[in-house]
Formats: structure tokens, sequence, C-alpha cells
């Protein structure tokens, strides 16, 4: 996800690239008289002449695009690289103690290497009280452990939040520190202490860098069916902390709107307050967990927030390569694994959502992931870093929702020395199930109360596929809908 204050000037660099990448005769008939016109002694048979102006053409038209991503990433080169991210990866700090500790009488697994199986299989040795000291001892290892019990991570992580925010608070009265660092202290402490109020239920929480955390909206223990939501750019501990999550869903009263595709046993509708508040990481998942309690009240559902991986900020070459997707995918490979494999996993693989960037992320893990969930379903996407779904490689449901007002779509889809994601995967030779947008408005609208987009993606985490509705052509029928649906199953 791009911060406001980046739209207009991705939108502009959209703009230019939808010009600059269609043949100049569709162009504005200035900019075609300004192209080249063939040679006039050509003795080329016209058809000929035609043939190699077309293969020209899609020649030149990938060279424009990629020459503009270079050039808008790299016209004011210091700023890009000013920005450039390090990728956080590893385990958090802590590591060394935690190996070198022998209080149980045998070694503790290893944080960087032990597989998640192993992880759970360790910890369903040990009795409730060790399991407990070990999170007391060792808060940021022992939350962060993919396979650890979901319950021991939430307590490890508290403790976790807590020493970090009094680290800070300590930090904002040192005299010794700048006032500027006495205020990004302050700052910290303020964001860790967001992250302890209520019932919130943190499944990870790491310091390093910009910081990142994954966090819980329902009973995962006795969740029946769970989704993962992975976010873009722009979003770190610093913006996912501004808000504060709820204890349990909000409910609204039910419009006939709401109602409208309801089928029996649906709730009333709960969603976000606004649609600004669903363009948040909190947002999104809370309006996910609450369209999945409307539509199934009687279901056991639960939503994770992972931001889990060091996103791109603003644009510049981060964004506009896979550098950090790429030390981002292992992780949420990890993670995914680390469900599967823990106690107070959920009943069912969990459906994986990926918006913008964060698709990119789920496009290299997606041969990993398979097995660890059901569906794959990635949403306002620059690229997967594949040419269809077969590349991907992966064995979970495939599918793509991408709205017509949604600036991305005039980003050209092209991967070149490095520079670009590749095909659009919600384009119709990708294979991916494209999924109905309707009523979404922009690139953070799909996850906005009332839309088809979130009615969608609930769906899909219910497994309740013959409710789904695609992406149709305007002049399609009714019959071509159902046609569509029933080729989902």
């Amino acid at each position: 996800m791009v911060q406001r204050g980046q739209h207009d000037e991705w939108e502009r660099y959209a703009r230019g690239a939808e010009v600059l990448a269609v043949p100049a005769e569709a162009r504005p008939a200035a900019a075609a008289a300004a192209s080249p016109s063939p040679t006039a002694g050509s003795t080329l048979a016209p058809r000929a002449r035609r043939g190699r102006r077309r293969r020209a053409g899609r020649g030149r038209r990938t060279l424009v695009a990629v020459a503009l991503a270079i050039t808008t990433v790299t016209g004011t080169a210091g700023w890009a690289v000013a920005h450039e991210q390090p990728a956080v990866t590893g385990p958090p700090p802590g590591a060394a103690a935690w190996r070198a500790d022998d209080s149980l009488g045998r070694p503790l697994p290893d944080p960087a290497t032990a597989s998640p199986t192993a992880v759970a299989r360790f910890f369903a040795g040990l009795t409730t009280a060790e399991q407990h000291t070990l999170a007391q001892r060792h808060p940021l290892i022992t939350g962060n452990l993919d396979g650890a019990p979901v319950p021991l991570r939430y307590a490890a992580n508290a403790r976790a939040l807590a020493v970090e925010r009094d680290r800070e608070l300590a930090r904002a009265r040192d005299d010794g520190l700048t006032s500027q660092g006495r205020d990004r202290a302050r700052d910290r402490a303020e964001r860790y202490a967001a992250l302890l109020a209520g019932d919130r239920q943190i499944l990870a929480f790491d310091p390093r860098d910009r910081g990142q955390v994954a966090e819980v909206y329902g009973d995962l223990t006795r969740a029946r069916r769970a989704a993962v939501i992975v976010p873009g750019s722009d979003i770190d501990l610093g913006s996912y902390a501004t808000s504060t999550a709820p204890a349990t869903p909000p409910r609204a009263a039910t419009t006939t709107a709401d109602r409208a595709d309801a089928g029996p046993g649906d709730g009333a509708s709960a969603p976000p307050a606004d649609a600004e508040a669903a363009a948040t990481p909190i947002g999104m998942a809370t309006s996910l967990w609450s369209e999945l309690a409307r539509q199934a009240p009687h279901t056991g559902t639960a939503v994770i927030s992972w931001t889990g991986y060091s996103t791109p900020v603003g644009l510049g070459l981060d964004a506009a390569t896979g550098r950090l997707a790429r030390a981002g995918a292992p992780r949420l490979d990890r993670f995914l694994a680390g469900l599967a494999a823990a106690d107070g996993a959920p009943a069912a693989p969990p459906t994986v959502l990926c918006h913008s960037y964060g698709s990119v992320v789920c496009g290299l893990a997606a041969h990993r992931i398979g097995s660890d969930a059901s569906d794959l379903v990635v949403l306002g996407s620059p690229g997967t870093r594949a040419d269809s779904v077969a590349d991907l490689g992966t064995s979970a449901r495939v599918w793509a929702a991408k709205d017509g007002s949604d600036w991305i779509g005039k980003i050209p889809h092209v991967e070149l020395f490095g520079l670009g994601h590749g095909a659009d995967p919600a384009g119709g030779g990708f294979g991916a199930r494209r999924l109905s947008t309707a009523r979404v408005e922009g690139h953070a609208g799909y996850f906005a109360p009332n839309t088809e987009s979130v009615r969608n993606f609930a769906r899909i985490t219910l497994g309740d596929f013959d409710a789904v509705r695609c992406a149709v052509d305007s002049d399609s029928t009714a019959a071509d809908v159902r046609g569509c649906v029933s080729d989902l199953l």
C-alpha cells in the first residue's frame, strides 16, 4: 500500500506509462504525426511493412515501459538510494542467549534452522510451567518462534512489548540523547503501548529497524476458517500501531443492501466505520473479520494481519524490484508452516490475501506455501514475478482482483533487467480466477465495507465457492455468471 501523499506521483507515472506503451496510431493525432513514417523509397510490400512495424512497435513499447520505470525510480538517484530499506531476516535479538540456555537439560531448537514441525514437537514435550519459563526468559525468541503454541506466543510477545516499551521510555528520559533521539524513543514507546492495550493478540513482534508485527483478530485456537493478509508498501510497526483493534467484531444494523446477497444463516452486516479505515492493515483485517461474522455467524473464524517482512518505502528501486520480496517470501513460508504445525492452529489451511507489493512476496513464496494455504488471492497486484498460475508452482487455488479504478492497472506489466514484476495476474492469459470488484474505489479500496471484493474474500475463506462472484464483461448474462462460478467448484 502506498501512502496517500504518494498516490498522485504514482498516478502521474501510470498515466505516462499508459500513453507511451500504446502504439503511435492509437495516440492523439499530434503524437501520431510526430512518429517516424516508412521510408518513401521502401520496396517492401504493404503487409510486410505492417508486420515489421507491429514487431518493432511491441519491442519499442516494452523498452519504453522499462525506460520509463528506470527514469521514474532512478531519475532522482539520491532520493531512491536514501529510501532503500534493509531486509530484516533471521531470528530477532536474543538468539545467542536462547541457544546457550541449558536450563532444561537439553538443547533448545535453533530459531534460525529448526523447522516449525520440530519446534512444535519440542514444545509438545514440555510442561506448561517449562513453556512459560522459556517465554519469560526469552520473550522475543519464543514470541516469534514459528511452531510454538499460539497462546504462548501471545504471552511472550506481550512481555517482549512491555520490555521494549520500558527501554524506550528510559531512553526518552536520557539527557545523553539529542532531543530528536528522545522524541523517537517516546514515539516507539507509544507504539508498543498501543499494541499492549486491551486484549490484543500479537502473534509476532520484531523491534528491529522499522519493526514488524502480526496480529490475530478472532479466536485462532478455535477457528475452523482463517485468513492471512499480506500488506504492501509503506507498512511497518510505526504505521501499523497507530490504530487500535477492537476486541470483538464491530456490528452494524442490517440494511436491504447488506442483505442483497445474504444466504441462509447470514448474520448482520459488520463493516468498519468507513472505507478509509479499511485501507489500513488493521482496517483490512477487521473488515474481513466482520464480513466473515456476517456471512457465517456460527462458524469460528480468525484473520491475521501479517507485516512480517521489510516493505518498500515510497517510490524507489525497492518498489520496482523483487529484492525485499525475495527476503520476505521465506518468512511468509515459515510463518504459514508454523501455523499449520502449532498447537492451537486453525482447523483448515488459511486463505492468504496479498495486496499490492505483498502479492510479489506471495508470488515468490507460492511454490512453498501450497500445502499450508488453501487459496491464494492477489489484489491490486503489480505482478507476481510469474507469467502464469502454472509458473507459480502452487497447489493452492489462485484468485485475482483488480478494479478499473485502481491506478496500478496503468503500470506496465513487464520485467526486464530486474525491474518490474511481470505479467498481470488479473489478465485473461494468466489463468487466475478473476473476482468481481463491484463498488471498489481505488488501489486501497478492496477491503472497504459492502464491496463485492471483501464479500468474495470472505466467501473464499469460508469455502463457499458457490457464492463467489467472478469478474465478467459488462454484456455478460446471468447464465455467463453461473457458468463462471460453476468452473470454480
